[in-house]
């Protein structure tokens, strides 16, 4: 990348350069789009997170009898459905955590009353209501659209029976080894800070097993 490159204007989560309309913005209307797109995916009586209620039983998420609409679901539960589920879990905590942070810059309010489906409609509403406003002027909000992209994936994996995609370790030119999938949006090096986009943290070469170990 030559000097002229390296200082246009970037997107935030697929680093690639902004076009005349986006400018001033952290992300593209792309990836935009996309986390608008994922946070609608999570809500309401039949988005991803309802369902998750449903994937409770062993072998309900692997092609087996999902649980019927009973509150009573069988024992044993599956534990890493049932995580999602919680209110601190990697759905509900991460929403709210950053209904928080936003409500402390005067654009969302945090509503913990209800269920947790309740709580998780109404974060996910008032994230979606402001999402344009965060785009243009929230200097993290590269690392929301990681975390919502991260908890999308989480809720579809089981509600699609499917096999989290493989990570694979590479290698960033300090020494410090990452992991990454097919679909890993972006990461930010542990080691040195560097941010890799997506296309480009896939050209990182393969790290040696010794080195991964």
């Amino acid at each position: 990348m030559n000097l002229d490159e390296a200082l246009e204007p970037r997107c935030t989560i697929c680093t690639r350069a902004l076009y005349a309309d986006e400018i001033n913005r952290y992300a593209c209307h792309p990836c935009t789009r996309r986390c608008d797109e994922q946070l609608l995916e999570l809500a309401g009586p039949r988005g991803l997170y309802a369902k998750l209620g449903s994937h409770l039983a062993p072998g309900s998420g692997s092609g087996g009898p999902a649980v019927s609409g009973s509150r009573n679901a069988p024992v044993p539960l599956r534990l890493d459905v049932l995580n999602l589920l919680t209110a601190g879990g990697p759905v509900l905590g991460p929403l709210e955590t950053w209904v928080r942070d936003w409500e402390a810059r005067g654009r969302a309010e945090l509503n913990e009353a209800g269920t947790l489906q309740q709580r998780v409609n109404h974060a996910v509403g008032t994230l979606r209501f402001n999402l344009e406003w965060a785009a243009t002027n929230h200097p993290a909000f590269d690392e929301f659209a990681r975390e919502v992209s991260l908890m999308h994936r989480q809720a579809s994996v089981h509600v699609a029976g499917e096999r989290p995609p493989r990570a694979i370790p590479v290698a960033c030119p300090c020494g410090a080894i990452l992991r990454v999938g097919l679909d890993t949006p972006g990461v930010r090096c542990y080691g040195c800070g560097e941010q890799y986009g997506h296309a480009e943290v896939l050209r990182l070469p393969v790290a040696e097993r010794r080195a991964a170990a």
